[in-house]
């Protein structure tokens, strides 16, 4: 199957607004007109779909087979390229570990040097296939991407909604444990009675006692909930987030006023979650926060790490993963200005795409926004725009939005650049969220299913037609940066990796005392889900 093919239909169907299913890309890719396949399917889907489905293709190629593409119009059309690119044999290894300071030592100051590079477009070592030996990478397939789907324009009635498509979402994954009743409905109980109720936490004061009064809401209204300080669970109510979901389990009070709280439970990751791999020794490369255009920017680390991107060693790593801040971006923070290397936006992103050509041209790439990229600020942040995909077009990377949930090989990535990460570090305790340890601040998101709970503090959310920032599907790996922080993890099974950065302190991080992680190249196994950490500086 030309894969090529298979990259361009992912990518039109989200300039279209639509996700695919995986096997309905293949069936597009591998009909005789790609194009025209395509066009049938989205005519064949129901107006209001999002995913276009297996069924979809399947229902417009029976309905009407494509025609050979030499015969439309008498079109002498060729058939797409099947080339892919080169590389040698399957040699690279791998090595695990869940501590955050254990990284592999034999890349620390650079790799053998190699020629200087050329643009994928003229390198013959980059767009020349080498038979069984080239990577075949399966370009990703991209769910809950939003980019040209935005609907939001910020209207109360929007906020509302998209905070009521969170309670059903995330309650739909809490009413199996508990046998939820409504908050009108317990007003009418008696007092002594046994109750469950799932809500988001609308309030968390403490009382004169110390106890902590909880308050719940769901779509009928609002309960107090208590939990008494010398409960086992009160340790739980410092990991609480004003927004987030969460049930109790407890007994009404005589009065029936307030709930006595015997249990908390999160939405959460079962236990029992086993993770998907690939069926093929192949590795990712996971990075983020590239910075390019800050003085600060490590071009030499970066080069370092593309040379070695081309090397036997690394000819297993065919994909690269970028969880946003692409660039350094302008008037992101106060007197920016002074460390700028590259003063105009459009000329980093210019930059950023040259530096993006250093690494081989037969990888497949997939880059979400961050805060410091040229979209808004407001999460879920949609994929670039035309202009700034068409200046980052080197190897035809696919560029998604911020959440997006990535297919690579079978195994589920669900890619957030990490900017609630900031808050989740500030309201809980450090042995819960720290940012020397920031893959446990990810513990907590996974926990509670959403990758920004709260509303109205350092994470800016835009109202749209549904909550995409809820965790419906428990993912393989949780790959997150913007604290510039290197660690990982295992939750319940789920990797979580922050990659630290590329660019070196600021003079800002000085001043909010940031000592960031540099030039670190997270690997990971998709066939294991074992990683390695490669440093190049």
């Amino acid at each position: 199957m030309p894969l090529e093919t298979s990259s361009r239909v992912v990518q039109a169907l989200a300039r279209r607004g639509y996700n695919a299913e995986r096997e309905a890309v293949t069936l597009i890719a591998e009909s005789s007109s790609p194009e025209l396949a395509l066009e049938s399917a989205i005519e064949a889907a129901p107006e209001d779909a999002l995913v276009l489905t297996t069924d979809h293709v399947r229902e417009a190629l029976e309905a009407e087979p494509v025609p050979d593409p030499k015969q439309v119009d008498g079109a002498n059309r060729s058939p797409p390229s099947t080339d892919t690119g080169s590389t040698a044999t399957d040699t690279a290894s791998s090595a695990t570990t869940d501590d955050p300071a254990r990284e592999d030592p034999s890349v620390s100051s650079g790799t053998p040097a190699r020629e200087p590079h050329q643009d994928a477009e003229t390198d013959p070592d980059e767009t020349k296939g080498t038979g069984a030996g080239a990577r075949s990478p399966n370009p990703p397939v991209v769910a809950n991407d939003m980019t040209g789907a935005s609907t939001g324009t910020g209207a109360y009635d929007e906020f509302v909604g998209v905070f009521r498509d969170r309670y059903e979402r995330l309650s739909g994954q809490l009413r199996g444990r508990v046998n939820h009743r409504p908050a009108d409905s317990i007003e009418a109980m008696g007092g002594g009675a046994d109750v469950e109720l799932i809500g988001l936490v609308n309030d968390i004061r403490s009382t004169a006692s110390g106890h902590w009064l909880v308050e719940l809401e769901d779509t009928t209204g609002t309960f107090p909930c208590l939990v008494m300080k010398d409960r086992d669970i009160a340790d739980l109510v410092d990991e609480l987030l004003m927004d987030e979901c969460i049930a109790v389990s407890g007994t009404l009070a005589d009065d029936a006023g307030i709930v006595f709280v015997d249990a908390i439970h999160f939405p959460d990751v079962p236990r029992t979650y086993r993770p998907s791999t690939a069926d093929r020794h192949v590795q990712a490369a996971l990075i983020s926060d590239v910075h390019v255009g800050s003085q600060e920017f490590l071009a030499d680390a970066w080069g370092r790490f593309a040379d070695w991107l081309h090397t036997e060693e690394a000819e297993t790593v065919e994909y690269l993963l970028i969880a946003g801040d692409m660039v350094e971006g302008v008037g992101v923070y106060p007197n920016q200005d002074e460390e700028l290397d590259i003063v105009d936006i459009y000329d980093q992103y210019e930059t950023f795409s040259e530096h993006l050509k250093e690494v081989p041209g037969d990888m497949e790439i997939v880059m979400i926004p961050g805060n410091h990229d040229a979209v808004r600020l407001a999460e879920p942040q949609p994929g670039f725009d035309e202009e700034l995909r068409g200046i980052m077009s080197a190897h035809d990377p696919q560029i998604v939005s911020n959440p997006a949930v990535v297919d690579v090989e079978g195994v589920s990535v669900l890619m957030y650049h990490g900017v609630s990460l900031d808050e989740v570090i500030a309201e809980l305790p450090e042995e819960k969220a720290s940012y020397d340890e920031p893959h446990k601040a990810m513990y907590q998101l996974l926990k509670k299913r959403h990758v920004a709970p709260q509303f109205g503090g350092k994470t800016r959310v835009a109202p749209e037609e549904r909550d995409y920032l809820v965790i419906d599907e428990v993912p393989d790996v949780f790959h997150t940066g913007h604290v510039h922080k290197l660690g990982w993890g295992k939750y319940h099974n789920v990797l979580a990796v922050n990659s630290g950065c590329w660019q070196a302190q600021t003079d800002f991080q000085k001043s909010v005392n940031i000592d960031p992680d540099v030039a670190h190249a997270p690997i990971l196994d998709l066939d294991t889900l074992d990683m390695m950490v490669r440093k190049f500086v």
